[in-house]
């Protein structure tokens, strides 16, 4: 029991710990070289998005647009809170924590206690999903406002300004969707830590390809 609950910690910190480097890895190059990931470059073109809607008064497309990413933003915050919802659920029930336990028995140290710490990351996670697209549809909003307000109308309102509250919901969107992804190894995780590892890794050559421009 001792080893193999080394095993499974030992096999779960080097999981968080890759997922961590690369992301740190990721963040560093977005603030030195921008232009040479998927994320610097979706900035720009939102820049550009928004100067070009801003002087050429495209509001059609700009409704349009934000529609469409309020509407994805929505159903994937609703989504992750009826996931969340229901991992508390389970996690509530000491009854149910001993069943799910039982089905994972063919797993050595599969005890309901270490099911429960599991279950509440994995619900972690969809929660901080859920935040992450509510905040990503706040600044959509704004944004409908800001754009479709003739520029004579409100000085201060450069389309940096409004460029900048666009690139900080589109954040919030990559870090909810980032929690999608973790949310696999981590539901994985209840099988055991080999296959948390596994689906770390590949989580991570799947985003590596994904952050390239």
């Amino acid at each position: 029991m001792a080893s193999s609950l080394l095993l499974e910690g030992g096999l779960a910190a080097l999981a968080f710990l890759l997922l961590a480097a690369y992301h740190l890895r990721l963040l560093r190059r977005v603030r030195r070289r921008p232009e040479s990931t998927a994320l610097g470059l979706a900035d720009r073109v939102r820049d550009r998005w928004v100067e070009m809607v801003m002087t050429e008064r495209r509001d059609i497309l700009a409704v349009q647009t934000l529609r469409n990413w309020t509407m994805a933003a929505t159903f994937l915050a609703s989504t992750a809170m009826l996931i969340a919802l229901g991992i508390l659920s389970v996690a509530a029930t000491s009854q149910r924590i001993v069943e799910v336990s039982r089905l994972l028995t063919f797993l050595e140290g599969a005890t309901p206690r270490l099911t429960l710490v599991k279950l509440m990351v994995l619900a972690g996670v969809f929660l901080f999903a859920f935040f992450s697209f509510t905040l990503a549809i706040r600044y959509y909003n704004h944004a409908g406002y800001q754009l479709a307000l003739p520029p004579d109308r409100e000085p201060r309102l450069s389309p940096a300004l409004v460029a900048r509250g666009l690139n900080r919901g589109g954040l919030h969107y990559t870090l909810g969707m980032r929690a999608y992804y973790l949310a696999v190894p981590l539901a994985l995780w209840l099988f055991g830590p080999e296959l948390l590892l596994l689906a770390a890794l590949l989580v991570l050559l799947a985003l590596s390809r994904m952050d390239r421009p």
